[in-house]
């Protein structure tokens, strides 16, 4: 396995690897490895013949009252790991690289990227979009991994992939649990052993939520009401949202019909948590 942070590297080793005729896939990482991570890069093997894992903790996407200096990282360990896992190369750019002095280029998706996590996190996806795009353009992908967990955002690059007309097909990876259910994030380093078991709280709401729906309840408010009560069972008393929207339009939806994506965002002491689940009702 190679490891670099030269543009122009990635790009011959990519290169390369095309001449050969291989699929090159892309898992586009902020580090700080766990196994929902090496589930997108088990994914890439199995379905790309050269892999490219990018580590990258991207400055435009914190907010200035957020973790960017905090966020953990380990880019010994995450490489060795890589290595493991059949990684050809991963790709390790410094900010300096990525976001030159005077870099004012960013990629502004409109409308999808103003609701749920864009809400409150106001130039989040902004950071995001000009991150992937850059990354799809340095490397080239045929296909690029993303996690269900952070479902925005995967709606979001299927929007900007499919409308800027990069060659990469977007593939969805379910979400990973530990045994008590809690979607995994490089932010739980961030919990306290009470707020760990308080975050079995998260998907146990969305999973009552779903129940009462196939139960015949219509009433998303009700639902709503009920995932709230799950939460404050858990001790979880502050809550962004519980959102019901149109997968994968995100729009907003009243009443079950197609498929539904039912997501929150919750906070537990400073660490923000997000999950979801999607509900597929058919027509």
């Amino acid at each position: 396995m190679i490891k670099t942070g030269s543009i122009k590297k990635i790009r011959q080793l990519v290169a390369d690897a095309k001449a050969d005729g291989k699929k090159v896939g892309l898992v586009p990482t902020m580090g700080a490895f766990h196994e929902g991570h090496t589930n997108l890069i088990k994914k890439a093997a199995k379905s790309a013949d050269f892999v490219v894992v990018s580590i990258f903790v991207n400055p435009t996407q914190f907010l200035p009252s957020e973790d960017y200096h905090l966020y953990p990282r380990d880019v010994k360990k995450d490489a060795k790991q890589a290595a493991e896992l059949g990684v050809d190369v991963v790709f390790v750019p410094t900010a300096e690289k990525m976001y030159p002095k005077g870099f004012s280029s960013f990629v502004k998706i409109e409308e999808i990227t103003d609701i749920l996590e864009g809400e409150v996190r106001l130039s989040h996806f902004k950071g995001v979009t000009t991150i992937v795009a850059k990354l799809f353009n340095i490397v080239q992908p045929d296909t690029a991994y993303f996690g269900q967990k952070d479902a925005q955002q995967l709606a979001v690059v299927r929007k900007m992939a499919a409308e800027l007309n990069f060659p990469v097909k977007i593939i969805a990876c379910p979400t990973v649990r530990d045994e008590h259910g809690i979607a995994l994030s490089s932010r739980h380093q961030y919990l306290s052993e009470s707020q760990l078991k308080k975050a079995r709280g998260i998907h146990a709401a969305l999973q009552e939520g779903s129940k009462l729906i196939k139960s015949g309840i219509l009433d998303f408010g009700q639902v709503r009401r009920r995932i709230y009560d799950v939460l404050n069972t858990y001790g979880i008393k502050r809550v962004d949202y519980v959102s019901f929207n149109q997968w994968d339009s995100l729009e907003p939806v009243r009443k079950p019909g197609g498929k539904v994506l039912i997501s929150l965002a919750v906070r537990l002491g400073t660490t923000r948590l997000i999950d979801n689940i999607i509900m597929n009702f058919k027509q």
